[in-house]
């Protein structure tokens, strides 16, 4: 064996020329109605139909503009990762752009860093169905709920991407319907068309004007909205499971746009011209804002009708929780990032390892949240807050990096840019930090922001941990 004082250290070849860790293919089995879907409903979670209330509490009719506002930072964000996709589909992972453009750090830490958000939220929304499933099964532990709830969207995820696909198929199509048909009702209520008295716009200017707790509310409202709008990259992920991974991708980019303006932006700006933006929404029970306009405008049942489609809303999110997560620590082992066993993919073309393995953490989650409601469970919800906003940051600047050499070296065809390149994607760039800063200033969000640059620290640390410990054993053998 060599020591350092007989045989002179080597360099370490970069991890991303090493030879990706054995493993089987994943199927392309998804369809374009099933990529549709998925990036259709992807952004639309249990965050609109019921967390928008106290968006609109806390802004008042000026939410209108804290969700367009969201709503335009999310389509630049999303521009700059679908370009990304296309041009490189088969990387499969929002870890693997990052590689491409800055370097195995980034891949590793961007990786663990999206896993880890991921977990974190599958927890979340399966503590959130099981609170709503108890209100029609009170006899039953939500515990119990709660770990039913993972068996079965487990088990799907288990079966096929296939079966993955057509369960988020269907969920979406649940929100999405609920959406148009509250869209409906309420045109038609304002236009004087069910019987009941119509406010036409006067809730809009009325009770304090457009911006009655002033403009600072409304853009601190959008810090709070741009979290529930996050997700939009799960299709440009799965596309790489699709038939036509850079034709998909490219299709999911651009469905973005519209669809944010559509659900979100529309859907709140009919509430406010519904329903007085000073309403009770949030109290010691918080009511959906889509229920309440619904109810206004004489539509009975609203309230039952709203809870199956927050509990479908909260079931595909945890769906797609699982799928990405999975995902993320398959391409995490196939770089050798994360053991090598988790690369495994069986005949029907499913990582089970690491389906199994991600959602494990999901289950200690839900178990943490139980024994240690108001510590180990609001500990991981601060420490994951911001971490979404960081990851995209530095995958923007991947973009960047990426998009540079591709134009320098000419070799590969763009199939879809980024907008105002190299300018807007800076924009993007400096808008995010600013709502980290914003974030910062705001009491309730300040430790959400310290910690998630912890959970980052530690990442960090573990590659570097990682990288000294394969230089030492290269200088040793």
């Amino acid at each position: 064996m060599a020591t350092t004082s007989d045989r002179p250290a080597s360099r370490v070849e970069p991890e991303s020329q090493q030879a990706p860790a054995p493993g089987g293919q994943l199927k392309k089995s998804l369809k374009n109605r099933h990529l549709t879907m998925i990036a259709l409903g992807g952004i639309i979670g249990a965050g609109l139909f019921v967390g928008s209330g106290a968006v609109i509490n806390r802004t008042g009719p000026a939410a209108v503009l804290s969700y367009a506002a969201s709503g335009v930072l999310m389509v630049f964000v999303m521009r700059a990762i679908g370009e990304m996709a296309v041009l490189r589909p088969a990387a499969g992972s929002v870890a693997n752009f990052a590689r491409h453009g800055l370097g195995d750090w980034a891949g590793f830490t961007i990786g663990w860093l999206y896993w880890y958000f991921w977990v974190v939220v599958a927890a979340i929304e399966a503590v959130a169905g099981a609170g709503i499933l108890a209100n029609y099964l009170p006899t039953v532990p939500t515990w119990a709920l709660c770990l039913g709830l993972m068996l079965v969207m487990t088990a799907i995820n288990l079966l096929s991407v296939k079966a993955y696909g057509e369960s988020e198929f269907w969920l979406a199509s649940v929100k999405i319907v609920a959406i148009i048909f509250f869209a409906c009702v309420a045109v038609v209520f304002l236009l004087g068309g069910t019987g009941r008295p119509s406010p036409g716009l006067s809730h809009l200017f009325g009770a304090g004007g457009f911006f009655p707790l002033g403009i600072t509310a409304a853009v601190i409202g959008s810090v709070t909205v741009l979290f529930s709008m996050g997700g939009a990259e799960i299709a440009t992920i799965a596309a790489a499971e699709s038939e036509k991974p850079a034709e998909y991708a490219a299709k999911a980019t651009k469905q973005v746009m519209y669809r944010v303006f559509t659900f979100y932006v529309l859907s709140v700006l009919l509430i406010v011209c519904v329903v007085p933006w000073d309403f009770a929404f949030s109290g010691k029970i918080i009511k959906s804002p889509f229920a309440v306009a619904l109810d206004t405008a004489g539509i009975p049942y609203t309230g039952q009708m709203m809870q199956v489609v927050v509990l479908t809303a909260v079931l595909s999110s945890l769906n797609s929780c699982l799928y990405i997560t999975s995902r993320m620590l398959l391409t995490l082992a196939e770089q050798r990032e994360a053991p090598a066993f988790l690369a495994k993919v069986n005949r029907r073309g499913v990582p089970v390892r690491a389906i199994l393995a991600g959602t494990s953490m999901g289950y200690l989650a839900v178990v943490a949240n139980y024994f240690f409601p108001e510590e180990v469970f609001l500990f991981l919800i601060n420490s994951s807050g911001a971490i979404q906003l960081i990851y995209y940051i530095v995958l923007v600047t991947a973009q960047i990096r990426q998009r540079k050499r591709v134009e320098r070296e000419g070799s590969e065809p763009i199939g879809l840019k980024m907008w105002g390149f190299p300018y807007l994607s800076y924009v993007t760039i400096a808008w995010m930090a600013g709502v980290l800063i914003v974030m910062v200033v705001m009491p309730e969000t300040r430790a959400q922001v310290g910690m998630s640059f912890l959970s980052l620290a530690v990442v960090l640390a573990a590659y570097a941990y990682r990288v000294r410990g394969r230089r030492r054993r290269t200088r040793e053998f």
